[in-house]
Protein backbone atom coordinates (compact mmCIF):
# COMPACT_ATOMS: atom_id res chain seq x y z
CA UNK A 1 0.00 0.00 0.00
CA UNK A 2 1.16 3.54 -0.75
CA UNK A 3 2.55 5.65 2.09
CA UNK A 4 0.55 8.92 2.15
CA UNK A 5 2.66 11.96 1.34
CA UNK A 6 2.22 13.53 4.78
CA UNK A 7 3.24 10.30 6.51
CA UNK A 8 6.24 9.98 4.18
CA UNK A 9 7.35 13.52 5.06
CA UNK A 10 7.17 12.71 8.78
CA UNK A 11 9.07 9.42 8.49
CA UNK A 12 11.83 10.96 6.36
CA UNK A 13 12.13 14.07 8.55
CA UNK A 14 15.67 14.45 9.91
CA UNK A 15 14.26 14.60 13.44
CA UNK A 16 12.54 11.20 13.18
CA UNK A 17 14.60 8.40 14.71
CA UNK A 18 14.30 4.95 13.11
CA UNK A 19 16.65 2.58 14.88
CA UNK A 20 16.63 -0.83 16.45
CA UNK A 21 13.06 -1.97 17.06
CA UNK A 22 11.43 1.44 17.20
CA UNK A 23 10.31 4.55 15.34
CA UNK A 24 10.39 7.71 17.43
CA UNK A 25 8.91 11.05 16.30
CA UNK A 26 10.11 13.64 18.84
CA UNK A 27 8.07 16.56 17.51
CA UNK A 28 4.40 17.54 17.53
CA UNK A 29 1.95 16.55 14.79
CA UNK A 30 -1.60 17.73 14.33
CA UNK A 31 -4.18 15.13 15.27
CA UNK A 32 -5.18 14.16 11.74
CA UNK A 33 -1.59 13.63 10.61
CA UNK A 34 -0.74 11.70 13.77
CA UNK A 35 -3.66 9.34 13.12
CA UNK A 36 -2.34 8.70 9.60
CA UNK A 37 1.18 8.01 10.85
CA UNK A 38 -0.10 5.78 13.64
CA UNK A 39 -2.25 3.79 11.21
CA UNK A 40 0.66 3.09 8.86
CA UNK A 41 3.04 2.13 11.67
CA UNK A 42 0.41 -0.18 13.19
CA UNK A 43 -0.19 -1.79 9.78
CA UNK A 44 3.53 -2.52 9.56
CA UNK A 45 3.48 -4.08 13.01
CA UNK A 46 4.35 -1.31 15.45
CA UNK A 47 2.76 -0.74 18.84
CA UNK A 48 2.74 2.64 20.58
CA UNK A 49 4.61 2.61 23.90
CA UNK A 50 3.83 5.82 25.73
CA UNK A 51 6.10 5.28 28.71
CA UNK A 52 8.28 8.30 29.37
CA UNK A 53 11.50 6.37 28.76
CA UNK A 54 10.24 5.09 25.37
CA UNK A 55 7.55 7.22 23.70
CA UNK A 56 7.89 5.45 20.36
CA UNK A 57 6.26 2.86 18.15
CA UNK A 58 7.96 -0.41 19.06
CA UNK A 59 8.14 -3.34 16.65
CA UNK A 60 8.67 -7.06 17.29
CA UNK A 61 11.69 -6.96 14.96
CA UNK A 62 14.59 -4.73 13.94
CA UNK A 63 12.75 -2.21 11.80
CA UNK A 64 15.43 0.06 10.31
CA UNK A 65 16.26 -1.93 7.16
CA UNK A 66 12.63 -2.72 6.47
CA UNK A 67 11.56 0.93 6.83
CA UNK A 68 14.38 1.96 4.52
CA UNK A 69 12.99 -0.35 1.82
CA UNK A 70 9.45 0.93 2.35
CA UNK A 71 10.47 4.57 2.21
CA UNK A 72 12.55 4.00 -0.93
CA UNK A 73 9.39 2.98 -2.79
CA UNK A 74 6.85 4.97 -0.76
CA UNK A 75 4.84 1.81 -0.09
CA UNK A 76 4.46 -0.82 2.61
CA UNK A 77 3.05 -4.34 2.72
CA UNK A 78 -0.29 -4.32 4.52
CA UNK A 79 -1.08 -7.31 6.67
CA UNK A 80 -4.36 -7.54 4.70
CA UNK A 81 -2.75 -8.32 1.36
CA UNK A 82 -0.40 -10.88 -0.14
CA UNK A 83 2.03 -8.49 -1.77
CA UNK A 84 5.63 -7.44 -1.55
CA UNK A 85 7.46 -8.67 1.54
CA UNK A 86 11.18 -7.74 1.49
CA UNK A 87 13.35 -10.76 2.25
CA UNK A 88 14.76 -10.44 5.80
CA UNK A 89 18.54 -10.44 6.17
CA UNK A 90 18.65 -13.79 8.00
CA UNK A 91 16.69 -15.48 5.22
CA UNK A 92 18.87 -13.86 2.54
CA UNK A 93 21.96 -15.20 4.30
CA UNK A 94 20.54 -18.73 4.33
CA UNK A 95 19.56 -18.52 0.66
CA UNK A 96 23.00 -17.35 -0.43
CA UNK A 97 24.71 -20.01 1.64
CA UNK A 98 22.76 -22.65 -0.31
CA UNK A 99 23.52 -20.82 -3.56
CA UNK A 100 27.30 -21.09 -3.03
CA UNK A 101 27.90 -18.21 -5.43
CA UNK A 102 31.32 -17.82 -7.02
CA UNK A 103 32.81 -14.78 -8.76
CA UNK A 104 31.21 -14.15 -12.12
CA UNK A 105 28.34 -16.60 -11.61
CA UNK A 106 25.14 -15.58 -13.40
CA UNK A 107 22.16 -15.11 -11.09
CA UNK A 108 18.54 -14.24 -11.85
CA UNK A 109 16.28 -12.73 -9.22
CA UNK A 110 12.63 -12.61 -10.33
CA UNK A 111 10.32 -10.32 -8.32
CA UNK A 112 13.40 -8.53 -7.03
CA UNK A 113 11.69 -5.87 -4.92
CA UNK A 114 14.23 -3.32 -3.74
CA UNK A 115 17.28 -5.56 -3.86
CA UNK A 116 17.27 -7.42 -0.55
CA UNK A 117 18.74 -10.45 -2.33
CA UNK A 118 20.35 -8.84 -5.39
CA UNK A 119 22.65 -6.56 -3.38
CA UNK A 120 24.17 -9.26 -1.15
CA UNK A 121 24.41 -11.67 -4.12
CA UNK A 122 26.36 -9.08 -6.10
CA UNK A 123 28.51 -8.54 -3.03
CA UNK A 124 29.52 -12.19 -3.24
CA UNK A 125 30.64 -11.77 -6.84
CA UNK A 126 27.46 -12.69 -8.73
CA UNK A 127 26.44 -11.05 -12.00
CA UNK A 128 22.79 -10.38 -11.19
CA UNK A 129 19.85 -9.70 -13.49
CA UNK A 130 16.58 -8.62 -11.87
CA UNK A 131 12.94 -8.60 -12.87
CA UNK A 132 10.52 -6.33 -11.02
CA UNK A 133 6.94 -5.48 -11.94
CA UNK A 134 6.63 -2.28 -9.91
CA UNK A 135 8.08 0.86 -11.52
CA UNK A 136 9.05 2.42 -8.18
CA UNK A 137 10.92 -0.66 -7.00
CA UNK A 138 12.57 -1.08 -10.40
CA UNK A 139 13.81 2.51 -10.12
CA UNK A 140 15.29 1.78 -6.69
CA UNK A 141 17.07 -1.29 -8.08
CA UNK A 142 18.61 0.74 -10.90
CA UNK A 143 19.70 3.45 -8.48
CA UNK A 144 21.40 0.87 -6.26
CA UNK A 145 23.52 -0.35 -9.14
CA UNK A 146 23.98 -3.90 -7.83
CA UNK A 147 22.23 -5.52 -10.82
CA UNK A 148 23.71 -5.78 -14.30
CA UNK A 149 20.23 -5.41 -15.74
CA UNK A 150 16.79 -4.56 -14.34
CA UNK A 151 13.77 -5.59 -16.40
CA UNK A 152 10.55 -3.84 -15.45
CA UNK A 153 7.91 -6.45 -16.28
CA UNK A 154 5.57 -9.10 -14.95
CA UNK A 155 7.93 -12.06 -14.62
CA UNK A 156 5.23 -14.49 -15.76
CA UNK A 157 5.03 -12.63 -19.09
CA UNK A 158 8.70 -13.25 -19.92
CA UNK A 159 9.64 -16.04 -22.33
CA UNK A 160 12.62 -18.18 -21.26
CA UNK A 161 13.59 -18.57 -24.91
CA UNK A 162 14.25 -14.83 -25.11
CA UNK A 163 17.32 -15.50 -22.92
CA UNK A 164 20.29 -16.83 -24.89
CA UNK A 165 21.46 -19.02 -22.00
CA UNK A 166 20.20 -20.22 -18.65
CA UNK A 167 21.34 -18.80 -15.32
CA UNK A 168 23.58 -20.79 -13.01
CA UNK A 169 21.48 -19.68 -10.07
CA UNK A 170 17.89 -18.50 -9.70
CA UNK A 171 17.32 -17.00 -6.25
CA UNK A 172 13.83 -15.76 -5.52
CA UNK A 173 11.20 -14.63 -3.06
CA UNK A 174 8.06 -14.84 -5.23
CA UNK A 175 4.59 -13.50 -4.37
CA UNK A 176 3.31 -15.94 -1.76
CA UNK A 177 -0.16 -16.05 -3.33
CA UNK A 178 1.26 -17.42 -6.61
CA UNK A 179 4.51 -18.99 -5.46
CA UNK A 180 4.15 -22.34 -7.27
CA UNK A 181 3.38 -20.64 -10.58
CA UNK A 182 6.33 -18.27 -10.26
CA UNK A 183 8.81 -20.97 -9.24
CA UNK A 184 7.79 -23.31 -12.07
CA UNK A 185 8.16 -20.45 -14.55
CA UNK A 186 11.57 -19.59 -13.09
CA UNK A 187 12.82 -23.11 -13.87
CA UNK A 188 12.69 -22.15 -17.54
CA UNK A 189 15.46 -19.61 -16.92
CA UNK A 190 17.71 -22.07 -15.06
CA UNK A 191 20.78 -23.64 -16.68
CA UNK A 192 20.76 -27.41 -17.01
CA UNK A 193 23.39 -27.61 -14.26
CA UNK A 194 22.03 -24.72 -12.19
CA UNK A 195 20.42 -24.44 -8.75
CA UNK A 196 17.15 -22.76 -7.82
CA UNK A 197 16.58 -21.42 -4.31
CA UNK A 198 13.15 -20.02 -3.48
CA UNK A 199 11.25 -18.86 -0.42
CA UNK A 200 7.76 -20.35 -0.47
CA UNK A 201 4.82 -20.38 1.95
CA UNK A 202 4.75 -23.49 4.12
CA UNK A 203 1.38 -24.39 2.60
CA UNK A 204 3.23 -25.75 -0.43
CA UNK A 205 3.96 -28.75 1.76
CA UNK A 206 0.32 -29.73 2.23
CA UNK A 207 -2.02 -27.96 -0.20
CA UNK A 208 -3.94 -30.62 -2.13
CA UNK A 209 -4.86 -28.73 -5.30
CA UNK A 210 -3.62 -30.36 -8.49
CA UNK A 211 -0.99 -27.72 -9.33
CA UNK A 212 0.65 -27.94 -5.89
CA UNK A 213 0.58 -31.75 -5.78
CA UNK A 214 2.19 -31.96 -9.24
CA UNK A 215 4.77 -29.39 -8.16
CA UNK A 216 5.74 -31.45 -5.09
CA UNK A 217 6.01 -34.55 -7.30
CA UNK A 218 8.31 -32.66 -9.68
CA UNK A 219 10.56 -31.52 -6.82
CA UNK A 220 10.68 -35.08 -5.46
CA UNK A 221 11.73 -36.42 -8.89
CA UNK A 222 14.51 -33.84 -8.98
CA UNK A 223 15.52 -34.77 -5.41
CA UNK A 224 14.94 -31.22 -4.25
CA UNK A 225 14.45 -30.24 -0.63
CA UNK A 226 11.96 -28.11 1.28
CA UNK A 227 13.70 -26.68 4.35
CA UNK A 228 11.46 -25.26 7.05
CA UNK A 229 12.37 -21.75 8.14
CA UNK A 230 11.75 -20.55 11.70
CA UNK A 231 8.08 -19.68 12.19
CA UNK A 232 8.62 -15.93 12.51
CA UNK A 233 11.22 -15.56 9.76
CA UNK A 234 9.13 -12.97 7.89
CA UNK A 235 7.85 -11.03 10.89
CA UNK A 236 10.54 -8.39 10.18
CA UNK A 237 8.82 -7.83 6.84
CA UNK A 238 5.34 -7.44 8.25
CA UNK A 239 3.85 -10.93 7.91
CA UNK A 240 3.62 -13.99 10.14
CA UNK A 241 3.23 -16.42 7.22
CA UNK A 242 5.25 -19.58 7.86
CA UNK A 243 7.76 -20.28 5.12
CA UNK A 244 10.07 -22.91 3.67
CA UNK A 245 13.17 -22.69 1.55
CA UNK A 246 13.15 -24.74 -1.64
CA UNK A 247 16.57 -25.87 -2.85
CA UNK A 248 16.65 -27.90 -6.06
CA UNK A 249 19.50 -28.73 -8.43
CA UNK A 250 18.99 -29.20 -12.15
CA UNK A 251 20.94 -31.71 -14.20
CA UNK A 252 21.14 -32.33 -17.96
CA UNK A 253 18.31 -34.61 -18.99
CA UNK A 254 16.69 -34.32 -15.55
CA UNK A 255 13.00 -33.77 -14.81
CA UNK A 256 13.06 -29.98 -14.35
CA UNK A 257 11.81 -27.88 -17.30
CA UNK A 258 15.03 -25.87 -17.47
CA UNK A 259 16.20 -23.39 -20.10
CA UNK A 260 17.83 -26.20 -22.04
CA UNK A 261 14.63 -28.24 -21.88
CA UNK A 262 12.71 -25.33 -23.39
CA UNK A 263 15.31 -24.97 -26.14
CA UNK A 264 15.02 -28.64 -27.05
CA UNK A 265 11.22 -28.64 -27.30
CA UNK A 266 10.88 -27.07 -30.77
CA UNK A 267 13.32 -29.62 -32.22
CA UNK A 268 11.48 -32.47 -30.54
CA UNK A 269 8.16 -31.21 -31.86
CA UNK A 270 9.60 -30.86 -35.38
CA UNK A 271 10.86 -34.42 -35.28
CA UNK A 272 7.46 -35.57 -34.09
CA UNK A 273 5.76 -33.72 -36.95
CA UNK A 274 8.06 -35.40 -39.50
CA UNK A 275 7.37 -38.90 -38.21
Amino acid sequence: MEIPSGVYDVLTDDRTVIAGDRVQIPFDLDRALYEQVNKVLKEIGGRWDGRKAVRAHVFPFQVEGFMRACLATREFPSRFEQGWYPTPERVVHDMLEHAAIRDGMSVLEPSAGTGSIAGPAAGRGAVVDCVEIDARRAHVLREQGAARRVVEADFLDLDPLDCPTGYRRVVMNPPFSAAVQHVKHAMGFLADDGTLIAVMPESVMWHSDRATVEFRELIALAEGEFIRLPDESFVPSGTSVCTVLLVVDAEPGGPLPTHGWHQRQPRQLDLFAMA
